[in-house]
């Protein structure tokens, strides 16, 4: 019955919209147990990237989640070979780092090693790649647990965008954070 409800409101909306520009326009499909049906939809913004992505190499996300682990491990030096000669990494710190491979991991190796312990929990990874672009993408969700040098354990979830060049080596990375919420203490009697 939802998908019923789904497809009307889908169907009210395209033939509501009054906008007839053509970048704005993709085909869906909408499909239910019944049959498959391609509609063709107007979104209200045109994507200043892509918005036409497939499924991507799993490869790429296999390079990443042993990124992941060699970071818990402070092993950094079994990926180099991942990472083209120059990056650009945005960190959810609003720091940026643009430079060679080497350079980008004597910065990551001093990060690295004034965190202590680190212990990433990944809850999805999704490999993408852009069709009208040719390239690949893998976005990684995670939550990161260290405790420093004086035991002092915090935690923060991460969002990655992870891109890859025509030769499969990253070369850009965009990241964002937030701290897991707070615990209420418990009322004090």
């Amino acid at each position: 019955m939802r998908k019923i409800y789904l497809f009307a409101a889908i169907t009210f909306l395209v033939a509501c919209t009054s906008s007839t520009d053509k970048s704005k326009t993709e085909a869906v499909k909408i499909s239910d147990s019944d049959s498959a049906k391609q509609e063709s939809l107007t979104y209200p913004y045109t994507p200043g990237y892509s918005s036409d992505f497939e499924i991507g190499d799993a490869k790429k996300a296999q390079i990443l989640l042993e990124l992941y682990q060699n970071w818990d491990n402070n092993t950094l030096d079994n990926s180099k070979s991942s990472f083209a000669d120059i990056d650009t990494m945005y960190f959810s710190d609003g720091t940026m780092f643009a430079g060679s491979r080497d350079s980008l991991f004597v910065v990551a190796k001093k990060m690295r090693g004034q965190m202590g312990s680190v212990v990433d929990s990944i809850h999805a990874w999704a490999p993408l790649r852009s069709k009208d672009r040719k390239e690949d993408w893998v976005l990684i969700w995670t939550r990161e647990h260290s405790t420093d040098s004086k035991g002092k354990k915090t935690a923060k979830e991460l969002q990655e965008t992870w891109r890859f060049d025509k030769n499969g080596k990253i070369n850009l990375m965009y990241q964002y954070a937030q701290l897991p919420p707070k615990m209420p203490s418990p009322p004090k009697k």
